[in-house]
């Protein structure tokens, strides 16, 4: 199941969601379902695919939640 991201065309909320296929998905803070798919954008060293690890990064680029997420994270 793949995760997507979004942003509701009613109240503007930006969410990530898993979606399994034949399904729709709706927003966590509305319920509407006008939503708008957002291109997701990979952090270097996350996931091997970077130079270093989140712990080897600088703490200037390292969020509150310890990933290299930064402070708009919306995974948290």
């Amino acid at each position: 199941m793949p995760i997507f991201e979004y942003k509701c065309s009613d109240c503007g909320k930006q969410f990530e969601t898993l979606v399994r296929s034949g399904t729709q998905p709706v927003c966590p803070a509305c319920g509407g379902s006008y939503l708008a798919k957002q291109l997701s954008v990979f952090a270097p060293g996350v996931s091997g695919g970077g130079s270093g690890s989140a712990a080897q990064q600088s703490d200037s680029q390292v969020g509150a939640c310890g990933h290299v997420c930064g402070s708009g994270c919306s995974l948290h």
